[in-house]
């Protein structure tokens, strides 16, 4: 049975440690322009060929902790006006669109910039793609770069395009591939998302919230290690004296 218990406790202090890189990598992207915090999911696993026979009644099922799955905090963090023409908020429940070496990919940091192509980028240095699925490029000489409420943009050359901001049905299907990037689901062209330009969206991440989950998960791991001690010296003191009365 203190096998049993220890083997239960364990599953819980590796499911408690999955939550503490969870919480910990939040709080590093606290600052992280459009970050999207992550919480887990756990379940109950009931072990199909473990069972506890020590009561008379019969077999106890044992139940086990195990992280079911990692959700995305898709709510929407606070809007900070920049001044800048080529940073952009997104109002509403879409995604940029940008094209990646590994395909097109999904994020809410806005931060944009030039590249030495006049390509509109990323601050990793990804095109950001229009709704024709192109790149956005300026010259040189352009000025006056004005992008709309519906992502239209235009500069003093004229119409350059329009942004390709995507909505999903369901965006939990998306995977996080970098600190603000997705890929996954499937995109439809969005119907309820507004162009703020000028701004960017801060992370959505609640310092607070999150410090005082890390000490609620480090008294919860402590507690659970000082329990197993307790066991290993119920163990060893059972063993001591079991054989001193064989002797």
């Amino acid at each position: 049975m203190i096998q049993n218990a220890q083997l239960i406790g364990l599953s819980r202090q590796m499911a408690l440690q999955r939550q503490m890189d969870v919480l910990a990598n939040n709080m590093a992207n606290i600052n992280s322009t459009g970050f999207k915090a992550e919480a887990i999911l756990f379940e109950e696993y009931i072990m199909p060929v473990a069972a506890d026979r020590t009561f008379p009644r019969g077999d106890q099922p044992l139940s086990y902790v195990q992280d079911w799955a990692t959700m995305h905090d898709f709510a929407p963090g606070s809007i900070v006006q920049t001044g800048n023409p080529l940073d952009i908020a997104l109002s509403g429940e879409g995604f940029f669109a940008v094209q990646t070496p590994q395909g097109e990919r999904w994020t809410r940091n806005g931060v944009f910039e030039l590249n030495s192509s006049g390509l509109l980028v990323t601050q990793n240095g990804y095109p950001v793609l229009s709704s024709t699925g192109n790149p956005i490029r300026f010259e040189a000489e352009e000025i006056d770069i004005t992008i709309s409420a519906n992502g239209t943009i235009t500069s003093s050359a004229g119409n350059k395009g329009i942004l390709r901001i995507v909505e999903f049905a369901n965006a939990q299907e998306l995977t996080r591939t970098g600190d603000t990037m997705f890929e996954g689901g499937t995109p439809r062209e969005a119907q309820s998302t507004a162009v703020i330009q000028g701004a960017t969206e801060r992370s959505n991440v609640s310092g607070i919230a999150e410090m005082t989950e890390m000490i609620r998960v480090t008294r919860a791991y402590t507690s659970l290690a000082d329990l197993m001690n307790k066991q290993d010296e119920l163990r060893r003191t059972a063993i001591q004296r079991l054989g001193d009365a064989q002797a």
